[in-house]
């Protein structure tokens, strides 16, 4: 049976602990804008290298790194992008109009629906019936 485990593992990808420590989405937050990008280029660049690196035949470590790498990149892609749309809520907060991704999505009949003002509305005519022909009061006798 040790030879059956011994072929699965070294068909299994290698797996290594990166020397780089993984990049927590909560320590990003905190960081100015211009901190992020100047690590985004950093990662960008070290992807590159590693890229390279797997060309030229590297390494298992760096071969396995570009994972984390890559994954890095869209930690800090996606916290910029958040930080941003957080930033524009609070600009266009009780604001009349709002871009429409910042809208609610709701459905679209619910987005097309009168108003309960517009509901309440009435016409010339209506108004004219309502006041010609009130509801009629019946007294039933029991």
């Amino acid at each position: 049976s040790s030879g059956i485990n011994a072929e699965y593992g070294a068909l299994r990808r290698p797996y290594f602990k990166s020397n780089m420590a993984k990049i927590k989405a909560k320590e990003l937050r905190g960081k100015k804008k211009e901190d992020l990008l100047k690590q985004l280029n950093e990662l960008k660049q070290e992807l590159s290298n590693l890229r390279v690196a797997k060309v030229t035949g590297g390494a298992a470590s760096k071969l396995s790194k570009i994972r984390v790498v890559r994954k890095a990149i869209a930690r800090v892609l996606t916290v910029i992008n958040q930080t941003q749309k957080e930033n524009l809520r609070k600009f266009y907060k009780g604001k009349k109009y709002k871009p429409k991704d910042l809208r609610h999505k709701k459905t679209r009949a619910m987005r097309k629906a009168l108003t309960p003002y517009e509901r309440s509305l009435k016409s010339a005519k209506q108004m004219r019936k309502d006041r010609l022909y009130p509801m009629r009061k019946n007294a039933v006798k029991e």
